[in-house]
């Protein structure tokens, strides 16, 4: 065991600085009405000293605990696996990072992980919530609302609670799906397939959407349901050839379907993209870049998505903040995409 030197205390800091153990609390909780000279002289001795605040204490003081929940509705295997989540993790954390947040993750495995999810929002450990990979049947939503706490949602939400306030971040899903297949009808391509994502999922739901915008009712032949990873992907490519072996393009949900659509095609000996082109959603470069061939796909920005969810909960929590956005935040964001094309289509 060694010794270690006692942590400063206000008191040591207001010694310093010459002022009163009043205004260092003030500084420190980022109170008003200090003057800057005296702000300047507390943080040059809140440095030299070393000084920590007590976060208990301060969070008596501000109502604060200068933590985020950041709440995704999947099991650990599906998160630490799939880029998506990495991406939108990691702008999550650069931009709670820049306002001196802690990142508290959370994941749900199933059922059994909403209650203990909602007892600890309930619980008074965090500002707020950020919440995306939802399922349309998922108790999450109710638990939260139940909680009182502040959330962001990533994805347009797909339940009906009577609230119209609901805050979300998302991407152009269905507008991206259209560009997607109107660029494989643009390669003259006919018997263009789709394979879904998760369709309890509402970016699943929209995309679907986007490709029947142009290519209409063609008949459940040419739709296949995925689950938006490489394995569904793969499932689902075979089954769409054993139905419709003419098919000539494919719109995948997401980059990991289209991964695994392509080595199903090239298996079965279809040339990518002289016998089908190939389209997916997203332009995670680890996969799209590394496909063979490399992939045509529609880019939403997915660290800027997290971004951007925490910067609209951080923006809630902060009424000076608000005040000098213009009040609250919008109910809903919607990011555009951009047809990003390579070599499959």
């Amino acid at each position: 065991m060694t010794d270690t030197a006692p942590r400063p205390t206000l008191e040591a800091v207001a010694a310093r600085a010459g002022v009163s153990r009043a205004t260092v609390s003030r500084v420190v909780n980022g109170g008003d009405g200090v003057r800057e000279p005296l702000v300047e002289r507390v943080r040059r001795a809140v440095d030299e000293l070393g000084y920590v605040p007590n976060q208990a204490a301060r969070s008596l003081v501000t109502r604060r605990h200068d933590a985020v929940a950041v709440v995704v509705a999947e099991p650990e295997t599906r998160v630490f696996a799939d880029p998506f989540f990495a991406l939108q993790l990691r702008g999550i954390s650069k931009e709670l990072t820049a306002h001196d947040n802690q990142l508290v993750l959370l994941l749900t495995e199933g059922r059994d992980d909403h209650a203990r999810v909602g007892r600890y929002l309930a619980g008074g450990h965090v500002d707020g919530a950020l919440v995306f990979s939802l399922h349309l049947d998922d108790l999450l939503p109710a638990l939260i609302q139940r909680a009182g706490v502040p959330t962001v949602f990533g994805g347009r939400p797909g339940w009906s609670d009577g609230s119209t306030d609901v805050v979300y971040v998302d991407s152009d899903n269905r507008g991206g799906a259209r560009e997607a297949v109107r660029h494989l009808v643009g390669l003259g391509r006919t018997r263009v397939a789709h394979i879904t994502g998760a369709l309890d999922q509402t970016s699943a739901v929209d995309r679907l959407d986007g490709y029947r915008d142009v290519m209409g009712d063609t008949g459940p032949d040419l739709v296949a349901q995925g689950d938006f990873t490489p394995g569904g992907g793969e499932h689902a490519m075979r089954e769409l050839l054993d139905r419709r072996p003419d098919l000539d393009a494919v719109f995948a949900a997401n980059d990991l379907t289209a991964s695994g659509a392509l080595r199903v095609l090239r298996e079965r000996g279809r040339r990518v993209p002289e016998d089908v082109a190939v389209v997916g959603f997203d332009d995670m470069l680890p996969v799209a870049e590394q496909t063979d061939p490399p992939l045509t796909t529609v880019r939403q920005d997915i660290e800027e998505m997290g971004r951007l969810m925490a910067r609209l909960l951080l923006r809630g929590l902060d009424p000076k903040d608000g005040a000098r956005g213009g009040g609250a935040a919008p109910a809903g964001v919607v990011l555009p995409t951009t047809l990003v094309r390579r070599a499959s289509a």
